[in-house]
């Protein structure tokens, strides 16, 4: 069983630290959810997991080797990037895009293979997109291109699937979409580490959350993480954490933010009762915002 470990990491650029001291590992078929402010280091987290950015202090390997010694190319092999957003420079048909995740795995003298078009036709049909096999990349949806974007990095037939906010400037149907690719991909045995503002996913398809703030970073499962103090905490909202239990899955939670509403007609203000416990209606002026 692989693992992906941070030992005591301290990065950041130049000569200033942004996160100090950040220590997890992920084993297959686990993913690991990364929440916080903006601002806080998860991009600068992520560079030096990618290896673009070398560690002030501590280690981070793969299966017990130190990421840091490898050539650009081994890394390509070994972990995947999903960016946050993709502005294509030229209307290259999909298929073309995803075979383009091969590069590390082809011979810098030698044109993609058969092997390697087929390859990209396969991952297209991994995640029920190979319709869009022949269509310019310049002209499918945003959802649909992160979707591509997902392909490419799953081409290069990677072990670890780094995802920066995969579901950013989605619909709320494509996220959907999208989360539930990645969970698939986890039953599948990939390793996954993405980043969200939205609290809820790590519900949805986390195995492990990191939160991180200015003063501290915490990470445990999601039940141990995102609770309604931490998440105030971290946020500086007020947060309900909820549940259903009538769904065939099992238990859905969610988090919903309380906020209030200064109304000028105090008896319009009403309070929505959720959850198993709700939200009492004596709380007048308080309204739930999902």
């Amino acid at each position: 069983m692989r693992e992906f470990a941070l030992d005591n990491v301290t990065c950041g650029y130049k000569d200033v630290t942004v996160l100090s001291n950040v220590s997890f590992s992920i084993g297959s078929g686990e993913a690991l959810c990364l929440l916080g402010p903006n601002g806080v280091g998860k991009t600068t987290l992520f560079r030096s997991m990618l290896g673009f950015l070398k560690p002030f202090g501590g280690s981070i390997t793969l299966d017990g080797d130190d990421i840091s010694t490898w050539s650009s190319r081994t890394l390509a092999k070994k972990i995947g990037y999903v960016p946050q957003n993709h502005t294509p420079p030229f209307a290259y048909p999909v298929v073309d895009v995803v075979t383009m995740g091969r590069l590390s795995r082809i011979s810098p003298i030698s044109s993609p293979s058969g092997h390697d078009v087929d390859k990209a036709h396969e991952c297209l049909e991994r995640l029920g997109i190979s319709h869009l096999a022949d269509k310019l990349y310049t002209q499918v949806s945003g959802g649909e291109r992160q979707m591509v974007l997902i392909a490419r990095a799953l081409a290069q037939e990677p072990e670890v699937l780094v995802m920066d906010e995969p579901t950013a400037s989605l619909d709320y149907g494509n996220q959907v979409k999208v989360l539930r690719q990645i969970s698939h991909l986890v039953k599948e045995g990939i390793s996954v580490i993405m980043t969200t503002h939205f609290p809820d996913h790590a519900f949805l398809c986390a195995t492990k959350v990191g939160l991180i703030t200015r003063e501290w970073v915490r990470f445990g499962t999601p039940d141990e993480v995102v609770t309604e103090d931490s998440l105030k905490e971290t946020y500086g909202v007020d947060v309900r954490i909820v549940k259903d239990h009538t769904c065939k899955c099992g238990t859905l939670k969610g988090c919903v933010p309380i906020v209030e509403f200064a109304a000028e007609n105090k008896d319009a203000a009403r309070a929505i009762p959720i959850g198993e416990e709700g939200i009492p209606r004596s709380q007048r002026h308080v309204a739930v915002c999902a």
